[in-house]
């Protein structure tokens, strides 16, 4: 009797399916549907009280390319090296966001250190209102991290390379589109593009503080409308001919009514600027002149209009100019030209207690991209967050390691150690004291950046942590609540404050020390990342489980039968979704009907 191995889920990760192959029914690639299950495995009770799901929007995936060779007999043991891909992930963006009902106005001067344990206490905002709107439209953490960054509080990137200055621009109706319309493109790269009929109504008829959401799911990228009564009607979408969208982001300096900056990476290592209302787009790093390996995560540079910082899966972080052209980018010859600038001298090679900067972003050379290239790992970076005082960057490896870099400055401040495995997501806390990870030991582990010590871990998923996020409307000065995903398709609420957590011996009291003079001590004393100069950077070993305190979690639950793969929390609700597309809107109690997009 033969055996027959099971097929593999149809969800992104898995081997792509032939299309008819041994009399299967083809995958057919279908629309996006809406549902409202119910019933008592759709709602969760925490301490606030109950959650409830209010729709399940089941985006479609795509099926292969008919031009992509498949897999006739995918082996799951097989070494050989998958396409990479990641699932379904989101972008909630609010183009006249309504003043949320913060509890952080943002870093003061003096807790704009690191860490920001310094004796002032950021104020809580007294911004009454904060109500939803008649269509129900609420901000989302996307907005509150722009939203709460006090103006000036840190340098822009580059400051100082008069060459990385952008074009003055007058009208914000007259930015920089890009070169290319993407509904009339002849590139190889883009297989088919459809755009809703109704898209200019829809747009004009639509509220200013609706949500609009951006979704990459396989080789599709989707962009939606949350406020609109069909929101599962697409207002666009892109269907790329064989490479993968990981990632993308929208930035939130230059939204406006007439004009979206996004961008997304690819599993290619190109990276696209698409502007939706203009249906224009620039493709960047062309067949992988920069980088040829896969764009694992991709930001906005806090602040700037043109400016973004990529992952690549070579463990390289790379910073872009959406509107710079591309060149060969030779890693030796820049090094050799940024030290003969600087006047300094950089050992060759890889170090892991340094960063190889292979082009400073003070390098003379700006006319192409890229703007600045470091490399941190050899292993794949698997994502980063900018602190929200714009001043510091923690970026997570597969390597295990929390680096914690002045990017500003391109030093490199700590490294942290996982428990064991890769770290596969970060997050900062609203007010830049603690840094957050999850990682493949099924683990959050809780960073004191300005104590330069893990603090606490959290026990509760039961596979690799997937995302993190916070809930800034139940987090204040000393108290915070935040929401974990994993492979193991649970959702995790956890509340930690500062008695909570481990604080170690050398760690000094915020009422003792200054956390800004502190810091720069620590900067003065241990941060350099240049060896020529007597510095070394802080290598932390991995600290026992029984010393460290192990924090449960307020509610654990299974949401979905697959991996989940993202979260966020608007006013209203939480938002997540799964590797197979579905992306539930679950309701904060009491919130009744006047939820997000209703």
């Amino acid at each position: 009797m033969m055996f027959v191995l099971p097929p593999p889920p149809r969800y992104p990760s898995g081997p792509y399916q032939p299309s008819g192959f041994a009399g299967m029914v083809p995958i057919i690639e279908t629309s996006n549907t809406l549902t409202t299950p119910t019933g008592p495995e759709w709602q969760f009770l925490v301490g606030e009280g109950t959650y409830v799901l209010k729709e399940d929007m089941h985006l479609a995936t795509p099926p292969p390319h008919p031009s992509e060779a498949p897999i006739i007999n995918p082996n799951p043991l097989a070494t050989s090296p998958q396409p990479a891909t990641a699932g379904t992930k989101l972008s909630l963006v609010s183009i006249d966001a309504r003043p949320p009902p913060f509890l952080y106005k943002g870093p003061t001067e003096k807790t704009l250190s690191l860490g920001g344990t310094g004796s002032s206490i950021p104020d809580r905002n007294s911004t009454e209102g904060g109500v939803s709107s008649e269509d129900g439209q609420a901000a989302s953490t996307s907005d509150i991290h722009t939203a709460s960054l006090t103006p000036g509080s840190a340098p822009a990137f580059g400051e100082g390379n008069a060459l990385l200055l952008p074009t003055p621009t007058k009208d914000v109706n007259k930015r920089k589109k890009p070169k290319n319309n993407v509904t009339k493109s002849n590139s190889s790269f883009i297989s088919r593009v459809i755009v809703n009929e109704s898209l200019s109504r829809r747009l004009t008829d639509r509220p200013s503080d609706g949500i609009y959401a951006f979704s990459n799911i396989n080789r599709a990228f989707q962009w939606l409308d949350l406020s609109a009564p069909n929101k599962h009607d697409y207002l666009t979408k892109i269907l790329f001919t064989k490479a993968h969208c990981l990632c993308h982001d929208v930035n939130k300096v230059t939204k406006g009514l007439s004009h979206i900056d996004v961008i997304m990476g690819f599993s290619t290592g190109e990276i696209i600027w698409w502007e939706p209302i203009s249906q224009r787009y620039t493709r960047l790093n062309k067949n992988g002149v920069i980088n040829n390996t896969p764009v694992s995560e991709i930001t906005w540079i806090p602040g700037s209009e043109n400016l973004f910082l990529a992952a690549h899966m070579d463990g390289s972080l790379v910073v872009y100019d959406k509107e710079k052209d591309d060149s060969q980018f030779n890693p030796e010859e820049e090094a050799c030209m940024t030290d003969s600038d600087s006047g300094n001298s950089r050992k060759d090679g890889y170090s892991g207690t340094r960063i190889a900067i292979q082009k400073s972003v003070h390098s003379r050379n700006q006319k192409t991209n890229p703007v600045a290239a470091w490399k941190l790992s050899n292993q794949r970076v698997n994502a980063f967050a900018f602190s929200p005082d714009s001043r510091h960057l923690a970026v997570v490896c597969e390597d295990g390691t929390l680096r914690i870099i002045d990017y500003l400055r391109e030093e490199l401040l700590d490294i942290f150690h996982s428990y064991y495995g890769g770290l596969t997501c970060v997050c900062w806390t609203p007010d830049g004291k603690y840094v957050l990870t999850g990682g493949q030991d099924d683990l959050i582990s809780i960073w004191s950046p300005v104590d330069s010590a893990l603090v606490a871990r959290c026990q509760g998923h039961e596979s690799w942590v997937s995302a993190l996020a916070f809930d800034p409307w139940r987090c204040d000065d000393r108290n915070y609540r935040f929401g974990s995903v994993g492979e193991d398709g649970r959702l995790c609420l956890w509340d930690f404050g500062v008695g909570m957590l481990h604080r170690p011996k050398h760690a000094v009291s915020p009422q003792r020390a200054d956390s800004a003079s502190l810091f720069s001590s620590r900067m003065r004393s241990n941060s350099g990342c240049d060896g020529d100069e007597g510095n070394t950077t802080i290598l932390h070993p991995v600290e026992p489980r029984a010393r460290i305190p192990m924090l449960p979690p307020v509610l654990t639950t299974v949401i979905d039968s697959h991996p989940a793969c993202w979260l966020e929390f608007t006013e209203e609700a939480i938002v997540t979704s799964c590797k197979s597309g579905h992306v539930r809107t679950w309701n904060r109690p009491g919130r009744g009907v006047a939820t997000l997009g209703a």
